[in-house]
């Protein structure tokens, strides 16, 4: 049972009761420090991405998703750290991942076009939840960029942010694209067993 004996696992250390917590690289920080607050967003974005993924029926495109998870894991690893111990990192968000984003996104545009006027999220869920996940990463963009002007130490990690915020945008309008497609095609079939 949890809490008993000493080879237990808690899920609670009690360590962040007083309102501080450590980061990555070691050092204690308010709970409400700014990079605490960026990182925070990002893993709450990595939570939408999650959901957005487990509505995702294409199976390409549902990869494509979960390796941005992956990136997400290793930005929020970033931004816990510090420049001092970034080299401890197995890796850090750089040029290479914004371009494979701008290279996703053509893909995408290429395919499926781009709407002529505003998006109002809802008619697929898959595309509904990929614009919740736009939104909360343009909020982790703001934040990281006023991190990034006490730290400036994240210019990759921010021009990632802003192209993944694009991609995101291109991904649900793809996915509603699908969804149209779909119903279209289910209608016409279902026409022409009458």
């Amino acid at each position: 049972m949890a809490g008993q004996g000493t080879d237990a696992m808690n899920i609670y250390t009690r360590k962040g009761d007083s309102g501080n917590t450590r980061l990555f690289s070691g050092e204690q920080v308010s709970k409400d420090d700014l990079r605490v607050q960026t990182y925070g967003t990002m893993d709450e974005f990595q939570a939408q991405l999650g959901m957005a993924r487990a509505f995702i029926r294409d199976a390409s495109l549902n990869c494509v998703v979960y390796g941005i998870q992956q990136d997400i894991s290793a930005a929020c690893a970033e931004l816990a750290s510090n420049p001092e111990t970034f080299s401890r990192l197995k890796r850090r968000i750089g040029r290479a991942d914004a371009e494979k984003l701008e290279k996703k996104i053509d893909e995408l545009i290429a395919t499926y076009g781009l709407p002529d006027g505003f998006v109002i999220p809802g008619r697929a869920p898959d595309s509904a939840a990929a614009h919740v996940a736009r939104t909360v990463c343009r909020r982790a963009e703001r934040m990281l960029v006023m991190l990034n002007r006490e730290v400036p130490e994240f210019d990759e990690l921010l021009i990632y942010i802003n192209r993944l915020s694009d991609f995101l945008f291109v991904l649900a309008w793809s996915l509603e694209v699908i969804f149209i497609v779909e119903n279209v095609a289910r209608e016409v079939i279902k026409d022409g067993a009458k």
